[in-house]
């Protein structure tokens, strides 16, 4: 009895932990996994086990904002069962990223953008233990291209972000419930009237959707749309921001 009491408020009780085959993995892309979950001192019933893609969005309010989690993707991977004291199980996954998943590998310093797998298991009358696995989301070879782009028509990345809400626009909208930021600045402001530049990306399986915001001096904010393909060559992707910078 002593030590169901324990497992109740999770000593001795039951753990789990994600295994994720890859952890560098690119938006829209297939992840496999595997779920370890190991009986502790007594047999617990599980109600069930979930996964969960996450991320960190700032909500903005009057009050300045904050940042909370927010799920991108959620998957039950199993209904309720019961494990048995010390016991061993092992359950395999297939996933898919959801294709506006946020990047994470990006040549900025001040990057707030997190991606990370969640597992839960909803354990009767116990504590509710989880196991984080933190994923490193590379850029698409267009958005790649695009970040390229910038460098060469001489702005810098100064911020990446990810902020709750949608992006909608006549040519495309957004359905992740969240966005990301890409904050450029000129890297030499001189005669410049552009004073700063922000990009998101929607993607999806064969296109990536692009949102600019110019910030220029002495004039209100301006904002630019157009959509590559996903093959789109690196000339076109510079020419289509050359021309939206203007």
């Amino acid at each position: 009895m002593f030590k169901q009491i324990l497992a109740s408020v999770g000593v001795g009780g039951a753990t789990v932990d994600t295994q994720v085959a890859d952890h560098h993995l690119q938006p829209g892309q297939s992840f496999q996994a595997t779920i370890v979950i190991k009986g502790g001192d007594v047999s617990q019933q599980i109600s069930g086990l979930d996964l969960a893609l996450m991320t960190k969005v700032k909500v903005n309010n009057d009050n300045g904002g904050y940042v909370k989690n927010y799920p991108l993707a959620r998957w039950r991977i199993t209904e309720s069962f019961e494990i048995k004291a010390g016991e061993v199980r092992e359950i395999p996954f297939t996933g898919q990223l959801h294709p506006e998943t946020p990047f994470t590998r990006l040549p900025v310093r001040n990057n707030q953008s997190k991606v990370w797998l969640q597992t839960g298991v909803d354990i009767d009358m116990a504590w509710d233990p989880s196991d984080i696995d933190t994923l490193e989301i590379t850029p698409t070879k267009v958005a790649q291209y695009l970040l390229t782009a910038m460098d060469s028509l001489g702005y810098v990345l100064n911020k990446a972000d990810v902020e709750l809400g949608v992006l909608t626009t006549k040519g495309f909208r957004s359905t992740s419930g969240c966005y990301q930021e890409l904050e450029f600045r000129p890297r030499n402001i001189g005669f410049n009237t552009v004073r700063e530049v922000e990009i998101s990306l929607v993607c999806d399986v064969t296109q990536t959707h692009v949102l600019i915001e110019l910030e220029r001096a002495f004039r209100a904010d301006d904002y630019r749309y157009f959509t590559l393909a996903n093959d789109a060559p690196f000339a076109q992707v510079l020419e289509s921001v050359r021309a939206n910078l203007r």
